[in-house]
């Protein structure tokens, strides 16, 4: 996982004319919970850019008034109307407690079904997963070379070496359906999952398929 590091400083003020006055200056109101005590902190949106807007995870470490800590972001809130970071919430990590977060997915190789002509249906981007952070990778890697017209791959296909897969087993992650099917999920047909595997087969290929931040 790569990590990032925030210099903030700790708030002395809390409530809602306090949170005001930061976001006035630019400033984003975080919390870090999980570890002995609530942190309520602050630092200037700009230094958040490089973390939030992307689908990349960053185990972040965190300077607060010249003391750190490490952790990883829980949740976010956004302005309705011009998208700036409104809040923050951090879940305290440490080296020796595993930790829950959810990975993006990076697919690899050409799928067999695709060559064919089918078309890909990637259904989760990310994937929830415990373990420590030093066994955490910037990504988890699905190969997708043999996926054939018809197939998924669901999570309890998947396994990685240190990590537990917190996401139930039977959820497909992504599958290759034919350019028909794929034409009719696109005019807006209601195709479930089941019914993608079935309709593939009928035309013979191959079957196969937190905790909550406190608040200011």
């Amino acid at each position: 996982m790569k990590t990032f590091s925030i210099n903030a400083k700790k708030r002395t003020e809390l409530g809602k004319k306090s949170t005001k006055a930061l976001r006035t200056q630019q400033q984003v109101p975080c919390v870090l919970y999980g570890g002995d005590e609530i942190i309520h902190f602050y630092a200037h949106e700009n230094d958040f850019r490089k973390i939030i807007y992307t689908n990349q995870v960053y185990l972040s470490e965190l300077n607060i008034d010249g003391k750190n800590y490490k952790g990883v972001i829980k949740d976010m809130q956004f302005h309705p109307v011009n998208d700036n970071v409104l809040h923050i919430d951090f879940m305290q990590v440490y080296d020796d407690k595993p930790v829950v977060t959810s990975l993006p997915i990076e697919l690899t190789g050409t799928s067999v079904g695709i060559l064919a002509g089918g078309k890909l249906r990637l259904r989760r981007r990310y994937l929830k997963v415990k373990g420590l952070v030093k066994d955490m990778p910037e990504f988890l890697s699905i190969d997708i070379t043999d996926i054939n017209i018809g197939s998924v791959i669901k999570i309890g296909d998947l396994s990685y070496d240190s990590l537990e897969l917190l996401d139930p087993k039977q959820s497909m992650v992504v599958g290759v359906v034919s350019s028909r099917l794929s034409k009719g999920m696109e005019e807006g047909e209601q195709v479930e999952e089941g019914e993608e595997v079935a309709a593939e087969a009928d035309e013979g290929a191959k079957d196969n398929a937190t905790e909550e931040a406190p608040k200011e």
